[in-house]
């Protein structure tokens, strides 16, 4: 059985894992919009991703006897300067979610739940690649500068990432 505050600290990461599911899809529409597919394509995979991350917490709170609680979600920021803004704005989005899973992980040791700490540490792990994935493109994007070319070449690559 969770505790009331390892409970609402989950369902706390939850709405934040379908806020950044949200804010991905936004990036994907926008970049859609600057005729971007393969952005948009990257952001569309991300926004699935964050989509099964809060489904991973959501089974974790039912399976242990909690109850989770939805909130309403926030509209998403739509609009960037360029794209080396939008990168910015996603990697932010992977820093915020990876402090929040710090601080659940700590709380799961500090309240001696271990199974939440167990489970956390897939989370923990899963951050280090997220936040080295939006890291290389944003290097990337810095490195391309002002080059259209560079910057449809990133484009064509990150059309292929695949679905996870």
């Amino acid at each position: 059985m969770l505790s009331s505050k390892v409970e609402k600290a989950i369902n706390k990461q939850i709405h934040h894992e379908f806020t950044t599911s949200y804010a991905y899809l936004a990036l994907s529409a926008w970049f859609a919009s600057q005729n971007l597919p393969g952005f948009a394509h990257w952001m569309r995979v991300q926004h699935q991703e964050e989509l099964t991350h809060a489904a991973k917490l959501f089974e974790f709170v039912v399976d242990r006897g909690g109850r989770v609680e939805l909130e309403a979600l926030g509209k998403p920021q739509a609009d960037y300067s360029s794209p080396k803004d939008a990168i910015s704005a996603a990697l932010k989005l992977e820093q915020t979610t990876t402090a929040l899973i710090n601080n659940l992980y700590g709380l799961g040791a500090e309240e001696k739940d271990y199974a939440t700490h167990s489970r956390l540490q897939w989370f923990v792990d899963e951050q280090v690649e997220e936040e080295k994935n939006v890291g290389e493109i944003l290097a990337m994007l810095k490195m391309a500068g002002d080059s259209k070319g560079t910057l449809l070449m990133l484009d064509h690559k990150l059309a292929k990432r695949g679905k996870s």
